[in-house]
């Protein structure tokens, strides 16, 4: 086990999160990065352990056109700088990877310049690959240069070249004796040449126990990528296509599938396939951009935070901001952010206080790291899978329908479990657990034990639309297969009047709570007995309208002693 495999990370962009100029002067430093020093402890406040931040070097632009390797850029400050923030970070148990920009540098990278000076006489000429002195460019440099993507300025490396790797594995010694970082993200690590990959991972063995490579890669057979001699492990993009267009087109069986894929793909077993999990970055629209319905931030979060992998967090995204692509620019990708505009965001903003509570489940819930993966349930709108480790089952529910469900849950070998988000408990009886899954929600089913209450973090998630009522799930089957059905509904009833329409919810512990007018003073014990009695009896009362009310949804409903959540629970209904 290695730091990396109980690792919850926050990605930075730091030209970006600072404000930093589109364009190197190369003058005095600024000293930017310091600016992020405190959002060390927002990172650690929203549950994260690990920060991936970068690019960092000296640029001309946008930081992937590499001036000069071991200097700090200009606009973001000094070494100095860089190394007080990695021991500011070090100093609160936050680990920092930074990006290895290692295919290509930029036009003003010193072996580049001395090929302009010194043309075929220069010892660097073949640093770079196809250097033609006979061609030319939009530069008129008098030779022309393979280039990366399309673009001059990006000067492709010539990775065969055993100059080249041995300065490269210098840099990363460098890096890590000047800095102390834990890891490196290769950038284009899927059009890096393999022998390379081979000698950076050499040397990442070299320099630091358990020093992480992780690397970027789009599609393919990640096992390529990630194995004993290149890459610890590669960004999920597959994942990251599958948990927004599996939501935008209520379609779970995309996602269950991706996953499927992706397990088997490391051998059928949690060490097998390690992969880097988000839903945005730098480089793609943000999640709440993407999300057809807002509502499904929070089923897609718990996934990233649950499913086989290393969740990954987008600065900013955990408060919900917008961010689209742009056809010819991706600033509105990498804004600039001022920390003190989300002072309370972790109490008063429900979608940060969501993926707060998230990392502490993460960080407090050994299987979700190590557990392996078994499918329990699956449907267009529905999806439960459990994460088993040491006999002990974590059990994840999610809904992506306008309706409330009920599913029926094969569960591992506990009496009683508790859902780590809702903080409703719920009794094993035959083998199963009934679970009822808020509409466009979801929750962490964890089995009752002393080691439990830390996991436990109840937050009440925002209802953007109104609910339907709760649609019960056929019951669990004898043999251990997973439920599969098609869900095609489409519900189209609408509340009888406004009463009916769900309002957001804050958090029921971790969220501000709400305004409530009709509140009894907080020592009146007797009236607040009393007032939690009553919306029991309100909602039983509904769904004896509705239907047959069943022993377990009477205990469901009895269970439940949190009156935030039994308001939500009648404004679900119809």
């Amino acid at each position: 086990m290695a730091w990396y495999d109980e690792a919850v990370f926050y990605h930075i962009y730091p030209l970006g999160l600072t404000g930093a100029p589109k364009e190197n002067s190369y003058g005095t430093p600024e000293h930017r990065l310091n600016s992020l020093i405190p959002w060390i402890s927002h990172v650690k406040e929203t549950g994260c352990n690990a920060i991936y931040i970068g690019p960092l070097f000296e640029s001309v632009g946008h930081g992937y056109e590499t001036t000069d390797y071991k200097k700090l850029d200009s606009r973001l400050g000094t070494n100095e700088d860089l190394t007080n923030y990695v021991a500011k970070c070090h100093e609160q148990g936050i680990r920092v990877i930074l990006d290895g920009v290692f295919n290509h540098t930029g036009r003003d990278f010193f072996a580049f310049q001395d090929i302009k000076k010194n043309r075929e006489n220069s010892p660097y000429k073949d640093w770079y690959c196809n250097v033609n002195f006979w061609g030319n460019n939009e530069y008129n440099d008098g030779f022309s240069y393979e280039n990366w993507g399309g673009y001059n300025l990006l000067v492709k490396l010539n990775q065969h070249n055993p100059a080249v790797r041995d300065y490269i594995c210098d840099v990363i010694r460098f890096w890590v004796s000047e800095f102390d970082i834990d890891g490196i993200r290769l950038d284009a690590a899927d059009v890096l040449d393999f022998e390379y990959m081979k000698a950076l991972r050499n040397t990442a063995n070299e320099v630091k126990p358990d020093f992480w490579l992780m690397g970027e890669v789009i599609h393919g057979d990640y096992t390529r990528w990630v194995n004993e001699g290149t890459l610890h492990s590669v960004t999920n993009y597959n994942l990251h296509k599958a948990l927004y267009s599996g939501h935008n087109d209520h379609n779970y069986f995309e996602i269950a599938h991706t996953v499927k894929r992706l397990y088997e793909m490391g051998g059928s077993r949690p060490d097998g396939l390690k992969l880097y999990n988000f839903v945005d970055n730098h480089d793609v629209e943000r999640i709440y951009t993407k999300l057809n319905n807002k509502a499904h931030f929070n089923p897609v979060h718990i996934l990233l935070y649950t499913l086989p992998g290393v969740p990954s967090i987008y600065y900013g995204s955990e408060f919900g901001i917008e961010g689209k692509k742009e056809r010819f620019s991706d600033d509105s990708l990498r804004p600039a952010l001022s920390l003190s505009d989300y002072a309370d965001a972790v109490t008063n903003n429900p979608h940060t206080c969501l993926i707060a509570a998230l990392g502490n489940i993460r960080q407090n819930t050994p299987a979700l790291s190590y557990g392996d993966y078994q499918e329990l349930l699956l449907t267009n709108r529905q999806y439960a899978f459990s994460r088993n480790l040491h006999g002990q089952s974590v059990i994840v529910s999610v809904n992506n329908d306008d309706s409330d469900y009920v599913m029926t849950l094969r569960a591992g070998n506990a009496a009683e479990y508790i859902g780590a988000l809702s903080g409703e408990k719920v009794s094993v009886n035959g083998g199963n657990i009934v679970v009822n899954v808020k509409a466009n929600g979801g929750d962490i089913w964890l089995p009752v034990t002393p080691d439990t209450k830390a996991a436990v973090s109840p937050v009440a998630p925002v209802i953007t639309q109104p609910q339907t009522a709760v649609r019960p799930a056929p019951s669990a089957p004898e043999s251990t297969n997973a439920v599969k059905e098609i869900h095609t509904e489409t519900n189209t009833a609408k509340p009888a009047d406004d009463s009916a329409k769900a309002e957001p919810v804050p958090s029921a512990d971790n969220c501000a709570q709400a305004n409530d007018k009709q509140a009894a003073p907080a020592d009146s014990q007797d009236f607040e007995s009393g007032r939690i009695a009553g919306l029991q009896e309100a909602i039983l009362a509904i769904m004896e309208k509705n239907g047959p009310v069943t022993d377990q949804m009477r205990r469901d409903v009895e269970a439940n002693v949190y009156h935030d959540s039994l308001i939500a629970w009648i404004k679900s209904f119809r």
